[in-house]
């Protein structure tokens, strides 16, 4: 009996020291709006960029964003827009907000919102993760950012990354009030929940479906909600991955950008939905100017490559690689975040005049 005692207080000890070492690992966030990236705005001051926190309702549910405005922002003249849409998992206060303070500091009015049912913003089951959702989230922040005083809604500007650049150029490919486009470390999240990474999941794709589809029936039946990439990760678990995106997204999302809103699970029920989109599909539809950025040794880069392809339907498109970057430290390593931004501004600056 005492040795089982002396087990369990072993393994109470164990669980505190491994927990204490991973919060010890992660960012305790002190910027009074919640924003964990570098450089954040830690106060509005007269004369500078300042970040307006905003809620506004898409088909009834309440959206929670952030309004970048730039410095010496005089809500009489009109200024570009751009609309920044966040990564699969993640939310406005990482990088969707360091990309949108940066092109505020360019100049830009720009706005980045937490995905319907992700986040701070509402909606129910939490975590759901439709591709539809997504991009009329998109389209919803065009509808909000042209309303705003001083924006101009015939120059709107968008921006997504990773998963959001997906679904950036899913909504471009049929809202044309946005008049150039940009994607960094693009991510087509359809075929890879479809395919696996690198196509490593193809021979359970239906075994996935099924899986997907009692997921829903469950949920319609009053049961409990599933979730898909659910678990905890540990450092030595991520350590041990294949693939950079996964164990650098690890670090980036877990330890050094937390953010409580911010998680990867989803839905089981969502894969119906995730599973029947591709990004790839009707790129020919894209006539808007188009810019992808990606970098050189990011192991998403073949996402970026074939949607560029297919983008048949303008003349004006451009692949830009950030030598040396993998796709998570386009997110944050300040050398690769300044070569982004610049050429962002160099684009949006073109066909946004």
């Amino acid at each position: 009996m005492r040795l089982k005692r002396m087990d369990k207080i072993t393994c109470l000890i164990v669980m505190f020291v491994t927990t204490s070492i991973i919060l010890l690992g992660q960012q305790k966030i002190d910027n009074p709006f919640g924003l964990v990236y570098e450089g954040a705005i830690t106060e509005n001051l007269p004369g500078k960029v300042n970040i307006h926190p905003v809620n506004y309702l898409l088909h009834g549910i309440e959206i929670s964003a952030n309004v970048y405005t730039p410095a010496n922002y005089d809500p009489a003249k009109n200024y570009p827009v751009i609309v920044v849409a966040h990564p699969n998992g993640g939310v406005k206060e990482q990088v969707a907000g360091l990309y949108a303070q940066r092109l505020a500091e360019s100049g830009y009015i720009t706005i980045a919102a937490d995905a319907s049912y992700q986040g701070a913003s509402g909606g129910e089951p939490r975590n759901t993760d439709k591709p539809a959702f997504r991009i009329e989230d998109i389209r919803g922040m065009a509808d909000y950012i042209s309303q705003y005083a001083g924006a101009d809604a015939e120059r709107i500007g968008l921006l997504g990354i990773c998963g959001g650049g997906g679904y950036s150029l899913a909504a471009a490919q049929t809202d044309k009030r946005f008049k150039a486009v940009a994607t960094l470390s693009m991510f087509n999240s359809g075929m890879v929940r479809r395919n696996g990474f690198r196509d490593s999941q193809l021979e359970t794709i239906q075994e996935r479906l099924k899986q997907a589809s009692d997921a829903r029936a469950q949920e319609a039946a009053g049961g409990e909600v599933l979730y898909m990439a659910d678990t905890e990760t540990t450092d030595e678990m991520a350590d041990k991955m294949p693939y950079d995106l996964y164990r650098e997204g690890h670090y980036y999302y877990h330890r050094t950008h937390a953010h409580p809103n911010s998680t990867f699970r989803y839905t089981t029920s969502s894969l119906i939905d995730l599973m029947a989109f591709d990004a790839n599909d009707r790129m020919a539809l894209i006539n808007q100017p188009l810019l992808m950025i990606a970098g050189s040794k990011a192991d998403t880069y073949y996402m970026t490559e074939s949607a560029l392809k297919l983008a048949t339907g303008t003349d004006k498109k451009e692949l830009f690689l950030i030598e040396g970057a993998t796709h998570i430290q386009t997110y944050y390593v300040p050398e690769y975040v300044e070569k982004a931004s610049t050429k962002l501004k160099e684009f949006f600056g073109e066909y946004l005049p």
